[in-house]
């Protein structure tokens, strides 16, 4: 069963924009941080953007002051507004989650994630 799914990714040019959303299913809440990850076949999944319960963010260096993270704390879903994106923005992004499951478990959760592909 899909608990994350992200979508908004897709094929753009370099400069361009796009946004990133992540919906939760109704299997998990009490959702603390939450955030995007990318990877490239081959390399370690990295952080790109964090976002706590109270609304406290975190970015790549990489990233920061191109890409935006916020937070509805309502639907429980998490975006992410990447701007100026280069080529090297290419990568599978995935949406991350501490979470409770329907089991009163606590775990970290991952979504299946979207490719962003930045063309020169």
């Amino acid at each position: 069963q899909v608990q994350l799914v992200e979508s908004g990714g897709g094929l753009v040019q370099a400069g361009g924009s796009l946004s990133l959303s992540c919906a939760t299913s109704g299997t998990l809440f009490g959702f603390n941080t939450m955030g995007w990850y990318r990877q490239i076949p081959g390399k370690q999944r990295d952080m790109v953007a964090t976002i706590n319960s109270q609304g406290g963010t975190n970015y790549a260096d990489s990233v920061n002051g191109r890409f935006t993270i916020s937070r509805d704390h309502d639907k429980s879903t998490v975006y992410l507004q990447m701007n100026d994106l280069k080529p090297e923005d290419t990568a599978v992004y995935y949406c991350n989650a501490d979470a409770l499951n329907i089991n009163y478990q606590r775990g970290t959760y991952w979504g299946q994630g979207t490719q962003v592909t930045v063309s020169s």
